[in-house]
């Protein structure tokens, strides 16, 4: 989701999965918008502030704040509290994330780090069996997997260091008490999502007794009253964060964490702490681009990968050219080769950033790069940055009259996280550890494998993808921005919303994953399948050469195409289950040389049901 920002007035772009710029509008009254019948997405404007977020009601709440006479961080805060009601699969209390707070008369941007925490007693080894080999299920599905949430301690630390001063922290809260306390209606997103998951909510009493009352999920129509969690609200609004960290509601976390197998304690708890650092800084044809540093690889990342491209003439190759996506998946390669072995959390590894973001370093990298083959992902490996030295989510977007802004972005990691609500808080817990490396070069359940410098310690952050960023141009905010989508967040930032509001417009192409679901759905066979493909892919690109005969590839590239369209695809959750529904059929890919070019390698592995889930948002913008 992101804002595009002029000086008078602010706009957006609503689309399936996330807000993406509108053009570049430097006058001081930005034109408005022209608006075709035949449009599937429509431009939302406003002249004195708007809030972007995955859920109209919290969304609405942000704006009213504003109207109030709230900054944006105000705005942000009581929206962040909001969602922990209204999107229970990815808004939270449970989790944490990261903000980028922009004030526009210091002219100054913070970043603010609350990710989760392993707890004090974490070892190396917490994840694997007697004989050493990693068990997916202790960091996804028990309670080891739970980090030390950091959502509330994230967002008082912004109310109270970078608000308005207009408003208490309780006052802020208050609306997510009566949303959490009189019921919300269960609808759209939150009836498919509660459908999606049921299994995994299921497991427990505590959380079924909230979403699934007679033990069937809330329908369309029914009322969601979550009486615990605005008691656990209203234990932070009298009490600010020790109405969290201490007292009855981190009894209770602890207590279910630990019912659950899990080894996270009350001092683990007390000792929680919200961190502002220091935001990574690049820049891309004249844009400045601001983002968050380690322990979220995000920014590191997106400002790599936009040192590498900006050598080449992607204008003159053209929007979605094999040209064109092959040098951004090179580019992309590179970086997460990187990204799993220098990245981790800094307070505990040294993570070269400034070697990573270097322009010099990057064109060392681009050298690698060839414009007519791709590069085998087993003949690509980490650089030495070190010489050039001088990670279910959502995502929401504030803007204010005076210029200030809020990208934040959180999560559970999982869709409903682990799955489990504290008992008597009506807090859902995250399964966020599991993105810690529990052996070298293990993967996590989004597929990125991570080195020694991701391994689990006591009181560690795991890395994450997660990516808000803001870009300027000529000093001026222009894009609020940042997205969930798990392991494909820095490729969708960068590619949906950088990209494609600089002089060289680049967008993910789902026309591939669409027009295989179109022949599928209308029930072709395989033969025809390939056939179609391997035709479309020829239009599209002009690259194919030859064809494998049908099947001869099938077992090499079957999961391949899908990692390659769950990986491009920025469209909605149930495309990229199409394209998954496609490697089930047996489709066999023909064109070879363009599969290697647009596949995202290995970075992921098949894209289950909870990933598919987490792009799937229906964002809403409101504005004054």
């Amino acid at each position: 989701m992101a804002q595009k920002v002029g000086q008078l007035k602010f706009s957006a772009f609503v689309v399936c999965a996330f807000f993406v710029a509108s053009p570049l509008a430097h006058a001081q009254i930005a034109p408005e918008p022209i608006i075709s019948g035949f449009a599937r997405t429509l431009p939302v404007t406003a002249r004195n502030g708007m809030v972007v977020s995955q859920e109209e009601k919290a969304s609405r709440i942000g704006v009213e704040i504003l109207k109030a006479g709230g900054n944006a961080v105000d705005a942000a805060v009581a929206t962040g509290f909001a969602l922990a009601v209204t999107l229970p699969r990815a808004g939270n209390l449970g989790g944490g994330g990261f903000m980028l707070v922009h004030l526009a008369q210091q002219k100054a941007t913070i970043a603010i780090d609350y990710r989760e925490t392993a707890p004090g007693a974490a070892t190396r080894d917490m994840f694997l069996d007697a004989r050493g080999a990693f068990v997916p299920a202790k960091s996804q599905s028990s309670g080891l997997a739970v980090g030390t949430p950091g959502t509330v301690a994230g967002l008082a630390l912004a109310h109270e260091t970078y608000g308005s001063g207009r408003f208490t922290l309780a006052q802020l809260v208050a609306p997510a008490i009566a949303l959490a306390r009189d019921g919300i209606a269960v609808e759209g997103d939150l009836a498919f999502s509660l459908g999606e998951i049921r299994t995994r909510l299921a497991r427990h009493p505590s959380s079924r007794a909230i979403f699934m009352p007679g033990d069937a999920p809330l329908r369309p129509g029914d009322i969601l009253v979550q009486r615990d969690l605005a008691a656990s609200l209203e234990r932070i609004a009298r009490d600010g964060v020790a109405g969290f960290y201490q007292g009855e509601t981190a009894q209770k976390i602890v207590a279910s964490v630990q019912g659950a197998g899990g080894m996270m304690t009350l001092q683990d708890m007390r000792d929680y702490r919200a961190i502002a650092r220091e935001p990574v800084r690049g820049s891309y044809r004249g844009h400045d681009i601001v983002s968050m540093p380690p322990p979220s690889s995000g920014g590191v990342h997106v400002i790599q990968i936009l040192n590498m491209l900006e050598a080449f003439p992607l204008g003159e190759l053209g929007q979605n050219s094999a040209a064109t996506l092959h040098l951004m998946t090179e580019a992309m390669k590179r970086a997460y080769a990187d990204r799993e072995i220098w990245l981790g959390d800094p307070d505990f590894v040294k993570v070269p950033v400034a070697g990573l973001i270097s322009k010099t370093y990057a064109g060392q990298l681009r050298k690698g790069i060839s414009l007519e083959r791709a590069t085998p992902s087993h003949e690509i490996s980490a650089g030495d940055p070190a010489r050039y030295e001088s990670d279910q989510t959502t995502h929401y977007s504030v803007v204010d009259k005076d210029g200030n802004a809020v990208a934040n972005t959180y999560t559970l990691n999982f869709s409903y996280g682990l799955g489990l609500v504290a008992d008597g808080t009506g807090i859902l817990l995250n399964n966020e550890l599991d993105d810690f490396a529990a052996t070298e070069g293990a993967s996590n359940a989004f597929g990125l494998r991570g080195g020694n410098a991701n391994a689990p310690e006591p009181r560690k952050r795991p890395l994450s993808s997660m990516s808000p960023t803001m870009v300027f141009r000529n000093g001026e905010l222009d894009i609020v921005t940042g997205t969930p989508g798990g392991s494909r967040i820095i490729t969708t930032v960068l590619q949906s919303n950088i990209l494609v509001a600089t002089p060289t417009t680049l967008l993910t192409s789902l026309n591939i994953v669409r027009q295989l679901w179109r022949f599928e759905e209308q029930n072709a066979n395989t033969a025809e399948l390939a056939n179609h493909a391997a035709q479309f892919h020829k239009k599209l690109t002009g690259f194919v050469e030859t064809l494998a005969s049908v099947g001869d590839q099938l077992d090499k590239a079957k999961s391949s195409y899908d990692k390659a369209m769950g990986q491009l695809t920025t469209g909605k959750g149930n495309l990229i289950g199409r394209a998954t529904k496609l490697e089930s059929l047996g489709v066999p890919v023909q064109n070879k040389r363009l599969l290697q070019i647009v596949k995202q390698d290995d970075i992921s592995d098949d894209i289950d049901e909870e990933e598919a889930m987490e792009v799937d948002s229906n964002a809403d913008a409101m504005t004054i």
